[in-house]
């Protein structure tokens, strides 16, 4: 099979569980004979990809242009199937993939922000919408997801777990003693409200954070203000943070499509607090101290130095947070039972997956003959056929 897989995010190198999966993915079917290319968002400077070395990457910074080179992979690839990963908020590169390669489309459902569809969506857009129900496939990466989508478009789609955790075995990183309460990514959908206020009730107990893609300066400088919060930088390898994490925290008041960290700090024996919003309840896989929050409903017209919407977010009481950490810090046998179960109930999830599930998957579908006809959007045609079009619309309006 020829695979192209399109996305806006940066592939190299990888940043976010979506592009981690996705990479997954393809490296297994390059390695299987698959020809495998990405179109995606521009490179890092000095990164580099350590994936299949048959894979190859456009990383282009213009959006537009990216459109344009889908465009072209498309023409001169002739892939059987382009994969188009959810990362694509103004949804251009799905409609350009549906475009060039009608009926060959199968949309990889991971962030639900970024669906053109349904009450999480950012962006709704009932075009996008039909393109993806109109799609040959729609891959979930959990049954939660999945059954957001039936209820939103009434579509179903195939529940396909990434296999993005690694083949183990895992280190057992389980401490009762020492380390700290750890979050991720602290950030406004993520709940660094609710981090704050725990943190600032417990000035006994050491914090940290490994700030990420939704991290403002805000969020530093309030964060910088408790002595009791160390920011730890990222790493390459998960292990690094998780060696220095006691308990992770995670209470995300966006929709999480499933919560791969969760997964992979259950891994290692690190008992987990989590809110019950999107995916993380499947993601916690029966095990405790799940906490109820107010889910974020809508978003502003307003945008952060990162380019997202600022939320509306409801008041929480920290307090049912308080009151898990305080337990799990002070009650030895309570840690221990949280930490076995999760890494019991982790490991059993994860001897299930399969990184050749998604390439079995495709070998099954079949392009679709059925859909509405898609028609050319600006974004996608060549410079010379865009400047023809507006010296028409120039010369029909001088006409009328």
């Amino acid at each position: 099979m020829r695979i192209l897989l399109t996305a806006n995010a940066s592939y190299v190198p990888p940043r976010g569980g979506a592009t981690r999966s996705n990479l997954i993915w393809l490296d297994q079917m390059a390695s299987a004979g698959h020809q495998c290319r990405i179109v995606c968002g521009a490179t890092a400077p000095g990164a580099e990809l350590r994936f299949h070395s048959s894979i190859t990457v456009f990383a282009v910074d213009d959006p537009g242009r990216r459109i344009q080179v889908l465009r072209q992979q498309i023409r001169e690839f002739h892939p059987d199937w382009v994969l188009v990963s959810s990362e694509d908020l103004g949804h251009g590169l799905l409609r350009e993939a549906q475009h060039g390669a009608p009926g060959r489309v199968v949309y990889l459902a991971h962030t639900p922000q970024f669906f053109p569809f349904g009450p999480a969506s950012w962006n709704p857009d009932r075009d996008g919408t039909d393109l993806v129900k109109n799609a040959a496939g729609i891959v979930a990466i959990g049954h939660h997801m999945a059954e957001y989508i039936e209820r939103s478009i009434g579509s179903k789609a195939a529940v396909i777990h990434p296999p993005i955790y690694g083949p183990g075995p895992f280190a057992d990183h389980s401490k009762f003693e020492e380390g700290l309460v750890m979050m991720i990514n602290p950030c406004a959908v993520k709940g660094v409200s609710i981090f704050l206020e725990s943190a600032g009730r417990m000035p006994d107990v050491e914090f940290g954070v490994v700030p990420g893609w939704g991290t403002t300066s805000d969020d530093n400088r309030a964060l910088a203000s408790l002595n009791n919060i160390r920011s730890l930088p990222s790493a390459r390898n998960i292990d690094d943070i998780f060696a220095r994490t006691r308990i992770l925290l995670m209470p995300s008041l966006w929709y999480e499509g499933f919560g791969l960290i969760v997964m992979e700090a259950m891994l290692r024996g690190i008992p987990v607090v989590s809110s019950d919003s999107g995916g993380l309840v499947e993601a916690k896989h029966g095990t405790g101290y799940v906490i109820p929050v107010h889910t974020i409903e809508r978003y502003e017209p307003v945008f952060d130095e990162h380019a997202m919407p600022r939320p509306v977010i409801r008041e929480h009481d920290a307090g049912p947070w308080v009151d898990a950490l305080r337990e799990l810090l002070t009650d030895r046998a309570s840690y221990q039972r949280e930490s076995r179960t999760s890494r019991a109930a982790s490991e059993r999830f994860v001897a299930t997956l399969d990184a050749s599930a998604l390439e079995r998957y495709l070998m099954t579908l079949r392009p679709r003959t059925d859909g509405p006809a898609t028609h050319a959007t600006i974004e996608s045609l060549s410079p010379e056929k865009r400047a023809l079009l507006l010296e028409r619309l120039r010369k029909r309006k001088a006409g009328a």
